[in-house]
């Protein structure tokens, strides 16, 4: 039987992001006590934000050569 490119595409993806979700959960059980685990979500967001930004200036700057 012949698999389907997207589909198993679709599925690595959302495996990927199943294991990046919960490494962060795990790091936010980790966590001493319910202000610590809105800090360290924070610090999350804040880093994935930082990423995408440095992901678009990358592709924003590939387009324009």
């Amino acid at each position: 039987m012949h698999s389907d490119p997207l589909r198993e595409q679709l599925m690595r993806e959302r495996a990927r992001r199943e294991l990046v979700i919960s490494s962060i959960r795990a790091h936010l059980a980790e966590q001493p006590s319910p202000r610590a685990v809105r800090a360290c979500a924070r610090r999350w967001v804040r880093d994935v934000h930082f990423i995408a930004d440095g992901v678009i200036a990358a592709l924003n700057s590939t387009e324009n050569e």
